[in-house]
């Protein structure tokens, strides 16, 4: 067994993986449809682990996500769309040219003075960004705004891409307050909609209730799946305490009122 092993051992075993003469059933069945499910659970579980700060666990979980770039890299260069060389050719292509303040010259590999870049700060850099992802995006046929924010994305997420990219056309609140103002009128409306006992009406309130709320992320620079994912976690932890207080006394939270429920998770709250 080798020391270590690199990108080309870890692209030969997938090969491998996926040979018809003695390759691995499980995978020699799935498609490029099939192990998106995959994809994304990786993903989040990457997320999970940098917000815990668990970096062995880190380690695992990106070559967790890395495996799932080179098995869409051999169903590419099996169908004849493309291979791995080609996705990080393109990668670097791409950025290279999306940092013009780093890579002047447009080149990668350039003399020391052509890499010298102009001095730039943070603001400057993300305009330059999305100015350059605009070109990209009219090159590939998309005209509108909000062109090319993938339909796939979590919806808290793309929310906000849609946000964010009409933001740079101007049309966003000036300051955070029109936005909190904007939920408080949404939930006026939703719960006029509930009154009404309209099932559709209130679903599409409360739609716009959630979308104002990411809003309101959007403008304190938070992620609002991130958010979200952190007051999950402090949920499962309360109420796992609340559980625990009733179990040392060999009752379940079905078996006590809602008051003594709300006094646990209150308790649970100040622990």
């Amino acid at each position: 067994m080798k020391e270590h092993f690199s990108v080309e051992d870890l692209q030969y075993l997938m090969s491998q993986l996926r040979n018809p003469d003695g390759g691995c059933p499980w995978d020699l069945k799935q498609t490029f449809a099939s192990i998106v499910p995959s994809t994304i659970e990786e993903a989040y579980e990457v997320a999970e682990a940098i917000e815990r700060e668990d970096f062995a666990h880190l380690q695992e979980e990106l070559g967790d996500l890395l495996f799932q770039v080179i098995f869409y890299a051999q169903l590419g260069r099996e169908d004849g769309h493309f291979d791995f060389s080609v996705i990080v050719d393109t990668l670097v292509r791409k950025l290279v040219r999306r940092h013009p303040h780093v890579f002047p010259s447009g080149e990668l590999y350039g003399s020391p003075d052509g890499m010298q870049g102009s001095a730039i700060d943070e603001e400057q850099v993300k305009a330059n960004w999305e100015a350059i992802k605009a070109e990209e995006r009219q090159a590939k046929g998309e005209k509108g705004t909000l062109d090319g924010v993938a339909v796939g994305l979590p919806a808290l997420t793309r929310a906000a891409k849609l946000q964010k990219r009409a933001s740079q056309v101007g049309f966003d609140w000036p300051e955070i307050d029109g936005v909190l103002a904007k939920v408080e009128e949404e939930v006026r409306e939703l719960r006029e909609a509930i009154a009404s006992g309209n099932q559709d009406h209130s679903r599409e309130e409360l739609g716009d209730l959630l979308f104002s709320c990411v809003n309101v992320a959007r403008h304190l620079k938070v992620d609002p799946e991130a958010a979200l994912r952190q007051c999950n976690r402090k949920f499962e932890q309360r109420f796992g305490m609340v559980e625990s207080a009733l179990k040392s006394r060999d009752q379940q939270p079905s078996d006590v009122s809602l008051e003594e429920l709300d006094r646990l998770w209150e308790q649970a709250k100040q622990q």
